[in-house]
């Protein structure tokens, strides 16, 4: 027969608090990834880059 072990969440020392941020980061990080990938895809940063060519670092 195997037996299981489980900690409750406040055993751990896990507060509604922590579950509220982490559900939080749960929903936020995926969205904000997202949209960065998007905005950050080699046309786009190339396109950044030609705006300013002579911003670049080394460049002086």
């Amino acid at each position: 027969m195997i037996e299981t072990f489980a900690l409750t969440l406040t055993e751990i020392g896990i507060g509604k608090l922590e579950i509220f941020v982490i559900g939080i980061v749960f929903i936020l990080f995926p969205t904000l990834f997202i949209i960065a990938s998007r905005n950050l895809d080699s046309r786009g940063v190339f396109d950044w880059m030609m705006e300013k060519p002579n911003d670049w670092i080394g460049r002086k």
